[in-house]
């Protein structure tokens, strides 16, 4: 085991590196010039070179991209072009409400999913299935935008149960474990978990009708077997690739949440993105897709640690 560890994590540092190229690109290559963020319009032309020089936009893409990648090994993601703060300062903050939400939501999702897509396989061509295919094919179809804002209206608009902004009273992005704080989680989170339990649901319940229709299960049931034992021994044998897709979607969820934290106001990783693309701050821009796309990647290679450890098949191959 303590190889295969080793041989995984070899295995993520080239794509890291690869994730960190891509992250400086796409952002480099993007429409509009970040110095208007920082000086005015009518800004001399020396002025705006002298702010170039200070930010290193006026070397080489190569280059800017060798100081940039020094500075992020060394925990340095740069300055905000439009605040003029510490990068990490803004982004550690969100990373935690971003987690939180994807954390809640994920919850949710997954347990639905699971509970649902269990239900269909056992009881295959049922209404039980017929009802669970259903929802998992409205929750992947429902655009998580649009569901967000029906939410809002229903639940804050006409009902007024709960809030539709912010993630504390009043707007604050400060959290708490109080009801207060967490009724401003219920919402967002609702939203987010609707497309990942529709996916866990539609893979669970194909992995569990393909493990049903085994030889071995007819085996169990040849001995006498109960249904419960049957089940134990089945969701044993799923729960390797049903773990992988969640794993999967909870990487989605920290990285998809742009649209549901605009619309809701929550404080994370989405907002922070949707803010410094409209502002065209570069290294907001570079600093937060590089954390949560390694975050990404190290979720990967959790969940292929954790598939080995459950299914040492996958070790031996």
């Amino acid at each position: 085991m303590f190889f295969y560890l080793i041989r995984r994590i070899l295995y993520a540092v080239p794509i890291a590196l690869a994730v960190g190229f891509v992250c400086f690109m796409l952002v480099q290559i993007a429409p509009g010039d970040p110095i208007n963020a920082i000086v005015p319009p009518d800004a001399p032309g020396d002025v705006v070179e002298q702010v170039r020089r200070e930010y290193g936009l006026d070397k080489p893409l190569p280059v800017q991209f060798g100081l940039w990648l020094m500075k992020v090994v060394q925990g340095d993601l740069g300055r905000s072009l439009a605040t003029g703060r510490s990068v990490w300062s803004d982004l550690s903050g969100a990373i935690v409400n971003t987690l939180r939400l994807a954390i809640i939501a994920s919850l949710i999702g997954f347990t639905l999913g699971c509970v649902l897509g269990g239900l269909a396989g056992t009881f295959r061509g049922s209404f039980i299935d017929r009802a669970a295919v259903g929802i998992a094919v409205a929750g992947v179809s429902v655009p998580h935008y649009w569901l967000g804002m029906v939410l809002v209206v229903l639940f804050s608009v006409q009902l007024n149960w709960l809030p539709a902004m912010g993630a504390g009273p009043g707007g604050s992005s400060e959290w708490d474990w109080n009801w207060e704080h967490v009724q401003h989680l219920v919402l967002p989170a609702v939203t987010l978990a609707v497309i990942p339990m529709g996916i866990v649901t539609r893979t669970v319940r194909g992995i569990i009708a393909e493990i049903m229709s085994q030889e071995f299960v007819t085996a169990l049931r040849g001995k006498g077997l109960t249904r419960g034992g049957i089940f134990l021994h089945v969701v044993k044998n799923a729960a390797p690739n049903a773990l992988a897709v969640m794993g999967l979607q909870l990487g989605y969820l920290m990285g998809g949440s742009i649209l549901v934290e605009t619309v809701f106001s929550w404080p994370g990783t989405g907002l922070l993105l949707n803010n410094a693309i409209f502002q065209r701050d570069l290294p907001v821009l570079q600093g937060t897709i590089l954390v949560l796309a390694m975050f990404f990647v190290a979720l990967n290679l959790a969940v292929d640690l954790v598939q080995t450890a459950l299914d040492p098949r996958i070790k031996r191959a």
